[in-house]
């Protein structure tokens, strides 16, 4: 797909400000698209919109079609007429810089009970159509996803692999009786996808009214405890008991001596092909439907992935296994045309990836950075690009800017310096102007960036299992200085 020359911030609607102890969808996220209007930014990238599950990290989502609901506004809802004023008269006292997600999750889950009541009792009919009509389109995966999270619920909020056997092993009699006996329950699942079905298509057709393009994400693997595994068993590795046999990871290297063990269930590849990538086909085309540009997460796993033995404590003890390769790419070519795709090629680049992403001409990623810690030769460096790329100052998993430089090795520090001709005292707006000068045709930085902002604004920390995806700004971040800064680093660099 031709993308044109262009610029964008990476932020997750969580970060957005608002009253309710998270960002969500509200009259805040229209506010952030009126400023990438304004500042001349086109692009807007986000992170996977799933429902998260354990640690809250939107790359374990309990589906891979599924939206999130806490990123519901309660706002919207009672401009819809779904909730009353006082439904929300003790709002409790939230965090404004920083999402405590249990008690986030708590207040919108009750917020969430009460509009599907109030839905139950007014009999709102054109409400009721578009309802009935959602779920009928999105039957495929909302049926086992509604009834996926509703069993969920009866036992007691534990992984599926724990759950009574006749719902792990899927038993059609004992799921039958559970769905005549928990029809409000699952039904109320289904409503929660409706709702934020509306409120994400709503956003999105207003981010299209403001010519924003907004780029989204898709993790290669799903989270083992989701609808996805316990639906579709035989698309993974998994043995009689459901319990995966192999999951995966990365290798041992420079940055992490016992490598990365992910623990998600890794793909049969051979029955996603003997099934035409039915499956990856409709994952694709449901994600399209939200965003308008797919990065996708891990795409060096699509050339080769490394498994890891079930049960393994660490990383070490894996085999580096072969991808579906370009049969699953000619599938997407055959079925959407051009591949809106932008390819996260970080990490251990073999030559089978790059010429995978070469194949299908898809722009890789380069993060500034990661570009200074060798010579002129490194493929990071602004000089060496080719223009389909998309250059980030840093991504969610990397340390802000500030907070790189200030624990960067000295003579890394030093090169940097020497390369941007620049003393360093305003790094993170230098590595901005390094990429909006580049021949990159995206260049993209998170907010935190632009902010200036240190290591406590870090979204990410890669195997730390918690206390990670909560920052937040405050409203009064989007300063005019910021909106001029952004303005003219657009009008310079023709982005």
């Amino acid at each position: 797909m031709g993308f044109k020359r262009s610029s964008g911030i990476l932020l997750h609607p969580t970060s957005l400000p608002g009253p309710d102890g998270i960002g969500d969808l509200g009259p805040e996220a229209y506010r952030w698209i009126d400023f990438l209007e304004e500042c001349g930014c086109k692009l807007w990238q986000i992170l996977p919109l799933g429902p998260t599950g354990y640690g809250d990290s939107p790359y374990q989502c309990f589906s891979a079609f599924a939206g999130n609901p806490i990123l519901i506004s309660p706002f919207l809802l009672q401009d819809q007429g779904l909730l009353k004023i006082e439904d929300l008269k003790d709002r409790p006292q939230l965090p404004d810089q920083k999402v405590d997600f249990g008690a986030v999750i708590f207040w919108k889950n009750r917020i969430l009970d009460l509009a599907y009541l109030h839905f139950t009792q007014d009999k709102n009919p054109a409400i009721q159509k578009e309802y009935q009509s959602f779920c009928k389109s999105e039957s495929d995966w909302l049926d086992d996803f509604a009834l996926f999270m509703a069993i969920k619920e009866d036992q007691g909020g534990v992984a599926w692999h724990q759950w009574r056997d006749d719902f792990r092993l899927r038993n059609e009699k004992a799921l039958q009786v559970f769905r005549a006996s928990h029809k409000p329950e699952i039904e109320k699942q289904k409503f929660r996808q409706y709702l934020f079905s509306i409120q994400w298509n709503q956003l999105r057709a207003y981010a299209h009214k403001k010519n924003i393009t907004i780029i989204g994400d898709i993790p290669i693997f799903v989270a083992f405890d989701s609808a996805d595994a316990w639906a579709h068993p035989e698309l993974f590795h998994l043995d009689e008991n459901r319990l995966p046999t192999s999951v995966a990871g990365v290798p041992p290297d420079y940055f992490s001596p016992t490598g990365q063990l992910w623990g998600n269930p890794l793909y049969r590849w051979d029955v996603h092909k003997a099934q035409g990538y039915s499956w990856w086909l409709n994952r694709i085309r449901s994600v399209l439907k939200s965003v308008d540009i797919i990065r996708l997460d891990h795409f060096r796993g699509f050339a080769g992935y490394w498994e890891i033995p079930y049960g393994s404590p660490t990383a070490e003890t894996g085999k580096w296994r072969k991808g579906p390769g370009k049969a699953i790419f000619k599938a997407f070519e055959n079925e959407f045309k051009s591949l809106p795709i932008i390819a996260e090629d970080l990490g251990e680049i073999t030559p089978d990836v790059v010429e995978l992403r070469e194949t299908f001409h898809l722009p890789g990623m380069k993060v500034l950075q990661f570009a200074f810690s060798t010579d002129a030769e490194e493929p990071f460096l602004p000089h060496n690009y080719l223009p389909n790329c998309v250059v980030y100052t840093g991504t969610h998993d990397n340390d802000t800017t500030l907070g790189w430089y200030k624990t960067a090795p000295e003579e890394e520090r030093d090169f940097c310096r020497r390369y941007l001709a620049r003393s360093g005292e305003d790094i993170s707006w230098d590595l901005i102007r390094a990429g909006w000068s580049s021949t990159a045709v995206f260049a993209i930085a998170p907010l935190q960036d632009l902010l200036s902002l240190d290591t406590e604004a870090r979204m990410n920390f890669p195997g730390k299992p918690a206390g990670n995806w909560g920052w937040r700004f405050l409203s009064s971040d989007l300063s005019p200085y910021l909106l001029e800064r952004m303005q003219e680093m657009n009008t310079l660099y023709r982005r």
